[in-house]
C-alpha cells in the first residue's frame, strides 16, 4: 500500500545568527506580518519566531550553526510506520540526526537536500 502524501501547513526557514534580525525585520517591517517569538528548547535553533502566511505557518529559526538559509517543509500522512516502511522501499532513508524530533515523526529529505518533517495528520480524511 501506498501512503497518501500531504502537504502540511507548517514551513521552517532555517536562518543563520547572522542574518535572523534582519530576516524578522523583513517579515514584520517590510512584509507587514505579524510576527511573534515563541519559546523553544532545541539544541539545534536558538530561536523561532512564527508568521500567520495565509493558510500556513512560516517558522523562523534561527540557526547558529548554518551558513546559508534552508527551507523545511511538512508531509503529513495517515500512518507514519506505513510511510516509513514505503520510502524505505524506494531508496528514502530518514535521517532524524538532523534535529531533535518528538517520537513517531521523521526526517526525511528529497535527492536535492529539502528537508520534510515526516508526520501523523491530525485528523484523517474520510476517503482514506
Amino acid at each position: 500500500m501506498n501512503p497518501k502524501f500531504e502537504a502540511g501547513i507548517n514551513i521552517a526557514i532555517k536562518i543563520p545568527k547572522s542574518k535572523y534580525e534582519k530576516t524578522i525585520a523583513f517579515y514584520r517591517d517590510i512584509l507587514g506580518f505579524t510576527v511573534e517569538e515563541k519559546p523553544i528548547s532545541n539544541p539545534t535553533v536558538s530561536r523561532t519566531h512564527e508568521v500567520r502566511f495565509g493558510n500556513n505557518t512560516i517558522w523562523l529559526d534561527c540557526v547558529d550553526n548554518y551558513t546559508h538559509s534552508e527551507t523545511w517543509l511538512q508531509l503529513t500522512v495517515p500512518d507514519v510506520g506505513i510511510a516509513t516502511d514505503y520510502l524505505a522501499s524506494m531508496g528514502v532513508e530518514t535521517c532524524d540526526e538532523l534535529e531533535a524530533l518528538p517520537e513517531n515523526m521523521h526526517w526525511i529529505q528529497d535527492p536535492s537536500g529539502t528537508v520534510f518533517n515526516l508526520q501523523k495528520r491530525a485528523t484523517d480524511h474520510p476517503d482514506q
